[in-house]
């Protein structure tokens, strides 16, 4: 099948979709938007006062999420969302947004000066490498991703923190598992409604973090 057959099922998918216009009726960026709140709601994560940060942010789509569970009744935010991205966003009342690679030293240093030494509650990473189709090679670039962000958590999640991670089926999966339980006491896996069901898309949570010290994917 050609890639602009391809393109046009996708598209008719997409137009289609009833998450994709369930979030342009709420005003949300992405159908994403949907896939968190069903991980929060059964988690049971989020509360007023969190510091919550969003890796892979844009468009911002987990970001509404996070600001609509923090905003208190006088609707004002109680908590701190601070969101990273290489790709640039459109601004969102209360959430400080990064633009830069969370794989260079610079955009790291910049979001742990906003955390100002202080602790997350939550990290909310839908980062995704661009895949090229060749396995090896994109089992490689999902566990590093996976890699970056359990470091991330490792080093800055507060006692009782969790952290909510977009992975692949396929090869290096297993491992990505094996090490998400040397690092938390509690790891479960969520594939949410709105995740298409042919996607190989699942979601890691991990809750009750073992050690400050995060090991490899690939150990």
């Amino acid at each position: 099948m050609t890639k602009k057959k391809l393109s046009k099922i996708w598209l008719r998918q997409h137009v289609n979709d009833p998450y994709v216009k369930l979030a342009q009726q709420k005003g949300y960026r992405a159908r994403a938007a949907f896939k968190l709140i069903e991980i929060l709601d059964t988690e049971k994560l989020l509360r007023g006062g969190d510091v919550v940060v969003d890796l892979g942010a844009a468009p911002g789509s987990w970001s509404q999420v996070a600001r609509e569970r923090l905003v208190n009744g006088a609707g004002t935010i109680d908590g701190r969302i601070i969101a990273l991205d290489l790709l640039p966003m459109e601004p969102i009342a209360d959430v400080v947004f990064i633009q830069g690679d969370f794989r260079d030293q610079a955009a790291l240093d910049a979001l742990e000066g906003h955390l100002g030494g202080g602790r997350v509650n939550l990290v909310i990473s839908d980062m995704a490498p661009n895949l090229s189709g060749v396995a090896s090679a994109d089992a490689a670039r999902i566990q590093d991703v996976c890699e970056l962000a359990l470091a991330f958590a490792g080093d800055h999640l507060a006692s009782g923190g969790a952290l909510v991670l977009k992975t692949f089926h396929g090869s290096g999966f297993s491992q990505i598992v094996e090490a998400f339980k040397r690092s938390f006491d509690r790891v479960v896996e969520r594939k949410p409604k709105a995740s298409r069901s042919q996607s190989a898309e699942t979601f890691l949570v991990g809750r009750g973090l073992k050690s400050r010290r995060v090991e490899s994917c690939g150990e």
